[in-house]
């Protein structure tokens, strides 16, 4: 049973200018209600919303420099 107090949690890493480092798998519910998944062991959650491939990052958030007042 999900959720179930026996479930381990979920390790979520916050990284400075970076993306959310999450335990998987994983399920994320997109804005507009529509759910996608990894079964991958670690995900990489953008949250600069630069990445092509969102919500997954693809580390553009490297590449470009943020504005001044972020």
């Amino acid at each position: 049973m999900p959720n179930s107090p026996s479930d381990a949690p979920r390790r979520i890493t916050v990284r400075r200018r970076g993306p959310l480092l999450v335990e998987g798998p994983v399920e994320v519910e997109l804005e507009d209600g529509t759910t996608v998944s990894s079964d991958r062991f670690r995900v990489a959650l953008c949250t600069c919303r630069r990445s092509r491939r969102y919500p997954w990052c693809d580390t553009s958030h490297r590449d470009r420099a943020r504005p001044s007042d972020e």
